[in-house]
C-alpha cells in the first residue's frame, strides 16, 4: 500500500495557474534599434506595429511537459510511501531478578523430590527455578548467585535458554561458604538500575541466615522499597538448625513485607513448585505490545521522472531547431 507522508503538498498544484492568472506579468526593458522610414518597412513586410510588450509563446510539447513535470515535483514534495504489513513486537512490561543462595548448606540432601526420595537442596531448586524461568516467555530475566558474596550470573535477557544452561551451571559453595543476603538484594538493586521498567520483581531464595553481607538485608530492603523494587523471600532448608546452617525464615518474612513482597518456605519439591505458581498468580505476566509497519520513501522516483522528462525535452528541442543530427 502507498501512501503519502505530506499529503498538504497536493494544495500546491494549482499554485502556477494562480500566479499566471492574478499575478502581474513580469516587464523587462530591453534595447531596441530606431529605423528611419519605420512604419514604410513595417507596411513593406505586411505587419502591424504597435505598443507594448511581446511575450514569446511556448510550444505544446512545452507546455505539457512543464505541467507533467510540475505534478511531479509536488508529488515529491508529497513523499509518497510504500507502507508495509503491520508488525507486532510483545515487549515485556515487567523485569525480574531470581537471586539464589549457593553457600555450603545447599549441598544438604534433604528435599523431598516428586519420587520421594531425598536429592540434594540445589538440585531440586534448579528443577523448579528452570521451569519457572521456561514460562517467562517474554520477560526480561537476570539470575544472581550469592555465597560469602553476591554475584551476577546473567544480566538482563530474553534468552532464556541460555539463563537456564547458566543456572544450570551453578553448584554449591562457588560463591563461597557463607551466606550475604543483604548484598544480594543490594547487587540487585543495582542490577534494576539498567531497567527503564518500572514494574521490578525480586525472587529471593535462601536457605541459611545472613552471616556478612556489609548491608543489613532489613536497611538493603528499604532501599529495594525506595526504588520501586518488590521482593518475594523463599525460605528452604531446616529452621531449627544452628549456625549458619539455620534458615532465618523471620528476616526473609520482614524483608518481603518491608516491599509490599511476600513470603514463601518450602521443605520439598513439590512445595517449593507450588510457591512458584503462586508467585506466577500474584505476578502474572504483563506485557506491552508494539506495532509499527515498514516504510520505504518513493519520493527520489517522481523526481528522477521529473528530470528525465526535463532532460529528453531540451535534447528534443535542440535537435528540432538544429533540424536534425549532423555528424
Amino acid at each position: 500500500m502507498i501512501e503519502l507522508a505530506f499529503p498538504w503538498a497536493l494544495l500546491l498544484l494549482p499554485a502556477p495557474w494562480l500566479i499566471w492568472r492574478f499575478a502581474p506579468p513580469h516587464r523587462q526593458e530591453m534595447p531596441a534599434v530606431r529605423l528611419p522610414f519605420f512604419r514604410r518597412i513595417a507596411e513593406a513586410v505586411g505587419a502591424s506595429p504597435r505598443a507594448g510588450s511581446t511575450v514569446l509563446a511556448r510550444r505544446r510539447l512545452q507546455m505539457a511537459v512543464a505541467i507533467l513535470v510540475w505534478v511531479l515535483m509536488v508529488l515529491a514534495m508529497a513523499r509518497p510511501e510504500r507502507v508495509g504489513e503491520p508488525i507486532e513486537i510483545t515487549k515485556a512490561a515487567r523485569d525480574i531478578v531470581l537471586a539464589i543462595d549457593l553457600s555450603g548448606s545447599m549441598d544438604e540432601r534433604d528435599f523431598l523430590a516428586a519420587d520421594g526420595s531425598r536429592v540434594q537442596r540445589l538440585e531440586a531448586v534448579k528443577r523448579v527455578v528452570g521451569r519457572f524461568i521456561a514460562a517467562r516467555e517474554g520477560d526480561r530475566v537476570a539470575l544472581i548467585v550469592f555465597g560469602s558474596k553476591a554475584f551476577v550470573q546473567a544480566p538482563f535477557t530474553e534468552d532464556l535458554r541460555s539463563l537456564r544452561a547458566l543456572l544450570d551451571q551453578t553448584e554449591v559453595g562457588i560463591a563461597g561458604p557463607h551466606t550475604v543476603v543483604g548484598d544480594a538484594i543490594g547487587l540487585a538493586i543495582r542490577t534494576f538500575e539498567a531497567s527503564a521498567i518500572e514494574q521490578r520483581l525480586l525472587i529471593l531464595l535462601s536457605d541459611g541466615a545472613d552471616t556478612g553481607s556489609r548491608m543489613s538485608p532489613l536497611n538493603a530492603a528499604a532501599i529495594a522499597a525506595q526504588n520501586g523494587v518488590e521482593i518475594f523471600t523463599i525460605g528452604v532448608g531446616d529452621p531449627g538448625g544452628s549456625g549458619e546452617d539455620r534458615v532465618d525464615l523471620g528476616m526473609l518474612r520482614e524483608i518481603a513485607a518491608g516491599t509490599a513482597g511476600r513470603f514463601f518456605s518450602a521443605d520439598d519439591e513439590a512445595g517449593l513448585t507450588a510457591v512458584y505458581d503462586r508467585i506466577e498468580e500474584l505476578t502474572p505476566r504483563s506485557v506491552e505490545t508494539l506495532s509499527f509497519r515498514n516504510r520505504e520513501p518513493l519520493a527520489q522516483w517522481p523526481m528522477g521522472v521529473a528530470g528525465l522528462l526535463v532532460l529528453l525535452t531540451i535534447a528534443l528541442l535542440q535537435w528540432r531547431s538544429g533540424g536534425g543530427l549532423r555528424a
